[in-house]
């Protein structure tokens, strides 16, 4: 498939929604070849991811907004586009453990992971040599006491300077502040090592073992100021057995890990997630 435009849209439930989509559309010499939809009766809730060609749709990224606002104001839209001809951005973020880090890599050497990696950021030297031969800048931003604030400073200037337009935290055991999470609402993913709500504080899978847990997981969620409370984008779980040492549960949940954290990435690249209130509604 050559470019295309996704328009997300998310509106109070309405008749007609879909026909005015569609006929906008339409209007505009645009070819449909992708959409979904959700209605959310419960909370009157409408939910619409539609791609089109951009070869032959009358309307250009930049013509785009003045041409769909008053569709999108008549029926009370929050919407976003983006034209694919432009690759994402994406910053990593991560602490001493490399297992997530190297599977986005992966991901990205072997072009499954449609985006550019600009940086790598990271409070430990120790994967440098492993990020460098890939041609990534690796940027060590020691945290040390009292220094918090100036190395979040730091990490916001090369985010900005690199015009990131998401930010993976691939295992970066550091709480950052309000200012940061804010600026980066909805575009900062995390990966958790549980299945969430799970157990709480240092050394979890060392509690689940000692509970005698029958399955671990994984969730891959935005962040949000509320440590791990964000919305949800995917999860995934394994099986427990009795023999299973908390070495196997490691490797087991590091599996997890990797594969969920680069599912959350690629929902998030391929424009298939919208947020409303604490939950998402993802397009598969």
């Amino acid at each position: 498939m050559g470019e295309t435009a996704r328009l997300l849209i998310a509106s109070p439930d309405d008749t007609g929604l879909i026909a005015a989509v569609s006929g906008f559309i339409a209007d505009h010499g645009g070819n449909i070849v992708d959409a979904d939809q959700h209605t959310d009766i419960e909370a009157g809730k409408f939910f619409m991811r539609v791609e089109v060609e951009a070869a032959g749709f009358g309307l250009t990224a930049e013509e785009f907004g003045a041409a769909w606002s008053p569709v999108a104001d008549r029926h009370s839209m929050r919407w976003r586009v983006r034209w694919t001809g432009t690759r994402s951005r994406v910053a990593i973020l991560v602490g001493r453990e490399g297992h997530c880090l190297a599977d986005l890599l992966w991901r990205w050497r072997t072009g499954e992971l449609d985006a550019d990696i600009p940086l790598v950021a990271s409070n430990h030297p120790d994967l440098s040599g492993f990020v460098e031969p890939h041609g990534i800048p690796y940027h060590h931003l020691p945290v040390t006491p009292g220094k918090r604030d100036s190395q979040e400073a730091h990490l916001a200037s090369l985010l900005d300077e690199a015009r990131i337009d998401l930010v993976v935290l691939a295992r970066y055991m550091q709480v950052l502040g309000p200012e940061l999470v804010g600026r980066w609402q909805h575009r900062m993913i995390n990966i958790h090592h549980g299945f969430l709500p799970a157990f709480a504080g240092g050394r979890p899978y060392h509690q689940a073992h000692e509970r005698g847990v029958k399955l671990i997981g994984a969730t891959g969620h935005y962040v949000t100021e509320d440590l791990d409370q964000g919305p949800i984008i995917a999860q995934a779980t394994t099986t427990v057995r009795h023999h299973d040492t908390v070495e196997d549960m490691v490797r087991k949940g590091r599996d997890l890990e990797r594969v969920v954290l680069a599912e959350a990435v690629r929902l998030h690249l391929e424009d298939r997630i919208l947020v409303s209130g604490n939950r998402t509604v993802v397009f598969e």
